[in-house]
């Protein structure tokens, strides 16, 4: 069995053998379904988020990741930036006639690695065949289920006088994909930030520091997150341009290509919106984690100019910082 043929879809015994040969070989020890339609999940109480992504990135593998861990760790942080510990997760598979097997396992192997890492089960999956030509080689779809054990994140809570802080360096997800794009051929040693961020969230959760908001900075990076909130809130935010981390490659092609890094996608960033008298302790904290080792405060919440995001650059002039307009890039997660 070298292809996926149109027969691995059909539910029959090539669809058993494509189960049993790839994916029970790598996730059966995350699979609460044991077979099942679906799986239930017993015990559970309280509050829950969940969060549902399909992901098309091109191409499907990429310095740093592959669809496969992308899926994972963007589904199970859109749960995160709601509070919650990600616990559960479902899956379902589009597969493009005649790709390869060698390949698809490959993909397997690296969401199992990821659901180890993030301490992650399997509820439902399902995959689908289609013809060639009727999706461009691989598509996947993840469904993120947590308890929630910090309440009340909201892009409608910023308060006049927070600081927003992000996590990581910027734009560098965006950057390394267009990298990749055999169109552009630019040489770079960038790498995606792809990685799940409760671990570095789980801390901060429980240690008494007041979040307003908290959001990992995907497609349109901190520029759309920041413009949300400040339409959501009804307030201005001020950001210091000098302040946003950004790796020297970054800026760098961003440069080349003309493209300004607040608006590329990041996989393991993520923007919080922090009073005054916790910022201290919410950039210890983060501090703490390898993903947050860059974090820093970028700019400040106030009621002036209410819904306009200002950037302010290091020779004394501001700009706004507009809400991305258009596709920046097509599939980029």
């Amino acid at each position: 069995m070298r292809d996926i043929t149109l027969a691995h879809g059909s539910g029959g015994i090539e669809s058993q053998e494509l189960i049993q040969s790839i994916f029970l070989k790598h996730l059966a020890p995350h699979i609460q379904g044991n077979g099942e339609d679906a799986g239930i999940a017993r015990g559970c109480a309280g509050t829950f988020a969940m969060s549902t992504d399909s992901y098309v990135i091109t191409p499907y593998t990429f310095r740093g990741g592959d669809i496969g861990k992308l899926s994972v760790c963007g589904s199970s942080n859109d749960v995160a930036m709601m509070g919650a510990r990600p616990m559960y997760m479902s899956t379902g598979f589009i597969i493009e006639e005649g790709f390869d097997i060698q390949e698809l396992e490959s993909l397997v192997k690296s969401m199992a690695t990821e659901l180890m890492r993030g301490n992650l089960k399997l509820l439902s999956a399902d995959t689908k065949v289609v013809p060639k030509g009727s999706v461009d080689k691989i598509f996947i779809n993840t469904t993120a289920y947590g308890e929630v054990i910090y309440q009340n994140l909201s892009a409608y809570n910023l308060q006049n006088g927070d600081c927003i802080i992000v996590s990581g360096n910027v734009g560098t997800h965006g950057s390394m994909v267009y990298c990749e794009r055999n169109e552009i051929g630019l040489v770079s040693s960038l790498e995606s930030d792809c990685a799940q961020l409760f671990g570095m969230l789980e801390t901060l959760f429980v240690s008494g520091v007041e979040i307003h908001a908290l959001r990992d900075a995907t497609r349109g990076g901190i520029a759309s997150v920041l413009n949300e909130w400040a339409q959501a809130s009804n307030v201005g935010i001020d950001i210091e341009e000098s302040h946003i981390p950004i790796l020297e490659e970054v800026r760098g092609v961003c440069e080349i290509l003309g493209l300004e890094p607040y608006v590329l996608a990041n996989e393991g960033v993520c923007v919080l919106s922090v009073p005054q008298k916790d910022v201290a302790k919410t950039l210890e904290i983060l501090h703490t984690h390898p993903l947050g080792k860059n974090a820093c405060v970028i700019g400040k919440v106030h009621t002036n100019m209410p819904q306009k995001v200002i950037l302010h650059n290091p020779y004394g002039t501001k700009r706004y910082l507009e809400y991305p307009q258009g596709e920046i890039l097509p599939r980029i997660c």
